[in-house]
């Protein structure tokens, strides 16, 4: 039987006779691998998974919530999900706004644009050059920062930046380099692309890795998603899941 909806204070607050209750989960579902929707609408990909398998270690259900990611911590803050698991980077800025729990993966950024450019991954290479990066992402303060001279295009999904550069709107794209990687480069779609520069990873703008976002006042729930996160790195869960997407370490240093 399905479990009713329930507070973050009810389920922090379970009597032990009583049964594991729901957890409102914000996805964005336009990020793949970490999260798309399947052809018959549900969502799936690795922060799906996490979001699961965190939920079972915890004992309560998980409800995922779609959310276009500018609405995304909005929907947190007015209480329409309980956590966000959404690929965020932890940063000082969003901190200020939202509690973050551990990272639960670490990525580099990179550069993407057709085969055999002649564009140089530096501030001089990209002047007056059309770059796009999904806006309210951590790239967008990366590139605003080490690209200044370029035309930083923002849009609402990745998806949509790398449909521009196909359509030569754009001369490059810049984003996590898993999702341009399995989420284009290795598509059709992105067979005539590809990096070019090196992995960025800037602590000051790139944050401590990706973590799961809860309100401030929930800190309980954080700790117990920080003692699920180590639980399911411990018990090999989390290896099994990363194992389906990537053939490398995504958790990083």
């Amino acid at each position: 039987m399905k479990r009713i909806l329930a507070s973050v204070a009810s389920i922090l607050c379970l009597s032990a006779a009583g049964p594991a209750l729901a957890l409102n989960i914000c996805i964005e579902g336009a990020y793949p691998p970490f999260s798309e929707l399947a052809d018959d609408g549900t969502l799936v990909g690795f922060d799906v998974d996490i979001a699961n398998a965190l939920c079972d270690e915890m004992n309560v259900e998980c409800e995922m919530v779609k959310v276009d990611w500018d609405g995304i911590i909005p929907a947190l803050l007015e209480k329409k999900c309980d956590a966000i698991v959404a690929s965020m980077s932890i940063t000082p800025d969003r901190a200020q706004v939202i509690s973050f729990t551990d990272k639960y993966y670490n990525t580099p950024a990179r550069l993407v644009a057709a085969k055999g450019t002649d564009l140089v991954d530096s501030p001089e290479g990209l002047a007056g050059k059309r770059l796009g990066v999904q806006r309210g992402t951590v790239h967008q303060p990366f590139a605003e920062a080490h690209y200044p001279d370029a035309d930083i295009v923002l849009y609402g999904s990745q998806d949509e930046a790398n449909l521009d550069l196909i359509a030569g709107r754009l001369d490059a794209v810049m984003a996590d380099s898993v999702v341009l990687s399995l989420g284009f480069l290795e598509t059709p779609q992105g067979a005539d692309y590809a990096f070019f520069g090196e992995p960025h990873l800037d602590p000051a703008i790139h944050g401590e890795g990706v973590g799961i976002g809860v309100r401030k006042e929930d800190n309980d729930l954080r700790e117990q998603l920080n003692g699920a996160i180590a639980a399911i790195r411990e018990s090999g869960v989390y290896d099994d899941i990363s194992g389906k997407y990537f053939d490398f370490d995504i958790y990083g240093e």
